[in-house]
């Protein structure tokens, strides 16, 4: 079984085409780097998966089900952009709020949790106003683990961190991974997706040009390697 299979994705904004019959796999346990220029496509897949946007047509699976099922789409933790949070209120207030509108039981203990798996515990005092890019982008990343998920989306988390920043996001990916959490993570940063993805896609102009694993990566793809370059040298 998969965490996520999409066939024949189309979206389309009035005449223009974001989707243009995507297909994607994303394996239980992985962490799948989604891959592309900006305007590819990454954003639109992951909106449509969390169910932000409807599809013009194709189809999404989530574990073996309809992505609009109400089970399984409670299983899923989102970050789509910036995180949701009060900027005049402290970490640890702006995650009780969130735990409450998840109706957890133990709210307390549930946001020491994600505080400590996202190594905020000794910023919970901190106004949300006066966190670091990093920082909030860690406390999104501790909302969408509040209620336990088994599939985390996250689209671009790395983008416009230092690099101290990214040796602690990709420190917390390794370990959710390893915790059984699967992973869904867009960027356009190849080199920091290669030290942690076990799996890729790499989209292009609304479809899906290749999928692959590390192991493939590692072993031949000049088509990754040519993107790779492209990308580059569009992000410049």
């Amino acid at each position: 079984m998969n965490a996520i299979e999409i066939r024949n994705l189309c979206k389309n904004f009035g005449e223009k085409q974001a989707l243009a019959g995507l297909n994607m796999t994303v394996p239980m346990g992985s962490i799948y780097g989604f891959i592309g220029e900006n305007g590819s496509g990454k954003s639109t897949t992951e909106k449509i998966i969390c169910g932000l946007i409807h599809p013009t047509s194709g189809s999404i699976k989530l574990y073996d089900r309809d992505y609009t099922d109400s089970d399984v789409r409670a299983s899923m933790g989102v970050l789509i952009e910036a995180p949701g949070c009060f900027p005049n209120l402290t970490v640890w207030n702006n995650l009780m709020i969130q735990a409450t509108n998840l109706s957890i039981v133990n709210k307390e203990d549930a946001v020491r949790k994600v505080l400590t798996m996202v190594r905020m515990e000794g910023s919970a005092g901190n106004k949300y106003k006066n966190c670091s890019l990093g920082m909030k982008q860690r406390i999104g990343i501790a909302m969408a683990l509040l209620g336990n998920p088994k599939l985390l989306v996250l689209d671009e988390p790395i983008n416009g961190l230092d690099a101290d920043g990214m040796r602690i996001m990709r420190e917390i990916l390794t370990d959710l991974a390893s915790s059984g959490v699967t992973i869904l993570v867009s960027s356009h940063i190849l080199g920091e997706l290669e030290k942690i993805a076990t799996h890729y896609g790499i989209i292009r102009g609304g479809k899906m040009i290749v999928e692959m694993t590390s192991e493939e990566l590692e072993n031949t793809c000049p088509t990754f390697v040519a993107i790779q370059t492209k990308d580059m040298k569009n992000a410049k």
